[in-house]
């Protein structure tokens, strides 16, 4: 029977289990740049089948929160390169989280000017800055000639990050970013031909796929969406036909996978939404993510639900969550305190099942 620990093609890789390591921010990468004890907490968990990295900005414009990394420059690829080498020499494949945030975002990281999007519609909510949180701001609406210019720096990103040795990309189009600021028709209010009916709004993420897929590869490329998930503010008309054709029109690139936050905040799962049909208008291996234990993920997977599913909250904890699984050990418990910023407490200081006993 298929289950967790059955091998899986996904575009250029062939993973060794079904289990992922989520994409999760942690705030330890100053200048923005990856350090040494990124390397190390990546590495002690390099027996995931595929490690997604936390989101990385693909230019200054991009930048939301404090400390995160970026894959824009020189100095940011030498910074992922250890990553990657170190999560390579532990026998491990690690894809990286191409990321623009989009209108979540405050002119504290922008010199005063406005965090863009595609309409200027303030979320509600607070920016996460240096100087503490700060109520967001009514954002620029881009230009529709500077579009090309977000296409541009993500095919960019995903070119460095092969210089920085990543196995591939994932493209953030889910949680309220600027990709799914677009899809979703709350945050979409556009008069051209990038918003209104759904094949509009789809029309920057497509644009942005192919540039990338025609980059490195589309066996190196995967896709992330969030079709009920309201954080930052975030909502839908009707998240069913928006979703269904986002899948539908991702599916001829052949990508690596689709990657599917399958609950809204709380973890639930929504009847505005099947995620099933989702799932049958993709033709490549899917991805799902969403408050998922060892139980309810193998029952997706044997069920033909999902080829493999991420987990977050739990790789934080147990950086040996593939033996775990295989054991049907205790899983850590996680420090809530400690994700988001800080040093190796609650970072790389889980101890392994070995040392737990």
């Amino acid at each position: 029977m298929t289950d967790l620990f059955s091998p899986l093609n996904i575009g250029s890789l062939t993973l060794p289990n079904r289990i992922v390591m989520a994409p999760m921010t942690r705030n330890r990468a100053p200048d923005t740049i990856a350090t040494d004890l990124m390397a190390t907490y990546y590495r002690q968990r390099a027996t995931a089948g595929l490690i997604i990295t936390e989101g990385s900005q693909i230019s200054p414009q991009a930048v939301g929160y404090p400390a995160t990394p970026g894959i824009h420059s020189e100095a940011q690829v030498e910074g992922w390169r250890k990553v990657t080498n170190a999560v390579r020499g532990a026998g491990g494949r690690i894809y990286i989280q191409l990321w623009h945030v989009g209108r979540v975002s405050h002119p504290d990281f922008h010199h005063g000017e406005l965090p863009v999007a595609p309409s200027a519609i303030a979320p509600a909510g607070q920016a996460f800055t240096y100087e503490g949180l700060k109520p967001f701001v009514t954002p620029r609406a881009l230009e529709r000639d500077e579009l090309p210019g977000i296409v541009a720096q993500y095919r960019q990103a995903a070119l460095n990050a092969l210089q920085a040795d990543f196995d591939g990309v994932e493209i953030h189009a889910a949680n309220g970013y600027l990709l799914d600021q677009f899809l979703r028709d709350g945050s979409n209010r556009r008069d051209d031909d990038y918003g209104g009916p759904v094949e509009n709004r789809s029309r920057l993420l497509l644009e942005v796929v192919t540039a990338v897929c025609e980059a490195i590869g589309s066996d190196k490329v995967g896709v992330r969406i969030s079709p009920i998930n309201e954080f930052n503010d975030m909502r839908d008309s009707d998240p069913q036909a928006t979703f269904n054709y986002v899948a539908a029109a991702l599916s001829p690139l052949n990508l690596a996978y689709l990657h599917v936050v399958e609950v809204n905040m709380a973890g639930e799962t929504s009847a505005a939404c099947d995620m099933g049909q989702i799932r049958d208008r993709f033709a490549g291996p899917y991805i799902a993510n969403g408050g998922y234990d060892k139980a309810r993920a193998n029952a997706a997977i044997a069920e033909g639900r999902a080829d493999a599913v991420s987990f977050g909250v739990p790789y934080i904890a147990n950086p040996d969550l593939v033996a775990r699984f295989q054991l049907d050990a205790p899983l850590n418990g996680a420090d809530a305190e400690t994700f988001y910023g800080g040093d190796e407490r609650g970072y790389t200081d889980y101890p392994f099942l070995d040392e737990a006993e």
